[in-house]
This record gives structure tokens, sequence and C-alpha cells, in this order.
């Protein structure tokens, strides 16, 4: 079974920043000249996040505020407590939505609806150098 491999850079802003990586994703997709299989997208860090969804301002800004509601940057996290931290919510954030997304291969390209793109979200306090895990198996 060929399984190719790459990975995408990415500087980010922290705070909740999404960007778009779905291009990026199909620049690998289309190295592996696999016309059906599976990509699998993963960020490696406790304080990041891959998902799939509608990557336009208004969905951005309604999963920042229920992520906002759900998990408060201010609260006594244990983590911080212990830690000296200021990003207990990051993490737990990052838990919620995960690590990675398996999306299929069919026709050489990515299969997703015609609304949906990959997305990299990084949570943490602080801008971040990012690099995400591309493999596409076959």
């Amino acid at each position: 079974m060929p399984v190719h491999a790459g990975h995408l850079r990415f500087s980010t802003e922290g705070d909740g920043d999404v960007i778009d990586i779905t291009a990026g994703v199909e620049r690998v997709v289309a190295q592996a000249g696999l016309e059906t299989g599976l990509a699998s997208v993963f960020v490696p860090g406790s304080t990041a996040a891959v998902t799939t969804m509608e990557c336009e301002p208004g969905g951005i800004e309604d999963l920042r505020e229920t992520l906002d509601r759900l998990v408060p940057r201010d609260r006594p996290y244990e983590h911080n407590r212990l830690a000296g931290d200021t990003n207990s919510h990051a993490h737990i954030r990052a838990a919620i939505v995960g690590p990675s997304e398996v999306v299929p291969v069919r026709g050489g390209r990515l299969h997703m609806g015609t609304w949906q793109q990959v997305v990299l979200i990084d949570f943490d306090d602080r801008p971040r150098h990012r690099t995400v895990v591309v493999q596409v198996v076959g």
C-alpha cells in the first residue's frame, strides 16, 4: 500500500486563529499521484486542532464564540496553577476539536462538500509556528 507524506508549515496568531489549509493538503494529495485513497491531516501539539468547516468569517466567529462559552479563558484551571501557565483553555479546546481529520481521496482530489474546507485552528494564547503532517494512503 503506497504512502506519501508531506508537511505544511504555518505561522499563526494564536487565540483561535483559523487557517484554511485545504490548498496545501490538495498539493500533497496531487504529489501522491493516487486516484483513490485517504488523506490523513494531523497537527502535532496539544494547543492546536484540525477540522473541516465552512471557512468563512461568520462560521469562524460562531465557532470562536461557542468555544468561549464552553471553555472560558479566565477560569481557575489546575493546569495553569500547577504549570504556572496561562493556556489551559487552549489545551481543552484543542482536545475537544481534535488534532486530525481523515478525508477520502477520489479522482486524485479531496472528496469534500462544496462549502467544506480543511482548517488548522491554533488555540494557544500566543503566536506559534505550526507544522501539519499530511499522509496520503492508497
